[in-house]
């Protein structure tokens, strides 16, 4: 994460629940299904470096070798269209990239070498892990073009949040709305607590400070 991305700081101070929240009042798809964190401590923030994989040729090409033109700080999204059968991600890669500072890998798929990336806190988000490799099974086909991860849709340079409730995509040129959206609710959402904690009843919190209406389309 770069101090110069405002957009990136703003998101990182925000959960991906009240970013999911956000993006269903803007009427936006940007939550990741079935995309989990290998371990719930994780957490990132950054832009997509995405990579599109396909059926391997003959002979076939490369599971990818693109992990040093990875800008730092950006995040590595990997589309093997939801394939468990075979990897896309290990341990070499996490390596480089946890040594390089990219901010994290999101595969619409599975990872292998968890143990390597739970110990040097390397966070990624996955459909799930297995051990077998995508190599002769799989190849890259395309680098930093519209990928899909989880039945959103991400393109090169979009946002991105994960933490222990999954990943969430915001599209570039709806950033400003939806990070506009998720502070207020967020904002919204810590006044009932302290209100409930100086002890109004929950239901009177909510509204008062309009809960129901927060993550509702178009109010």
């Amino acid at each position: 994460m770069t101090t110069q991305d405002k957009n990136v700081e703003r998101a990182a101070k925000l959960d991906t629940a009240t970013l999911s929240d956000a993006l269903d009042k803007l009427g936006i798809v940007g939550q990741c299904y079935k995309i989990k964190p290998r371990s719930s401590d994780f957490r990132t923030t950054g832009r997509a470096y995405t990579i599109k994989y396909g059926p391997p040729s003959n002979p076939p090409g490369t599971v990818g070798d693109f992990i040093d033109d990875v800008p730092v700080g950006s995040i590595v999204v990997l589309d093997n269209n939801g394939r468990e059968d075979a990897t896309v991600w290990g341990d070499i890669m996490t390596e480089i990239a946890h040594r390089r500072g990219i901010a994290g890998t999101v595969i619409n798929g599975v990872c292998r070498d968890v143990a390597l990336c739970l110990k040097l806190g390397y966070p990624v988000f996955s459909r799930d892990h297995w051990m077998r490799t995508g190599k002769d099974r799989v190849q890259v086909e395309a680098v930093n073009v519209p990928v899909n991860i989880g039945e959103a849709r991400v393109a090169a340079g979009d946002l991105l949040r994960g933490d222990a409730d999954g990943v969430i995509v915001i599209p570039r040129e709806h950033e400003d709305a939806v990070l506009e959206a998720a502070e207020t609710i967020h904002n919204a959402e810590e006044a009932i607590r302290e209100a409930c904690r100086g002890g109004m009843r929950l239901d009177d919190a909510r509204r008062q400070f309009k809960y129901h209406q927060l993550q509702t389309k178009g109010k």
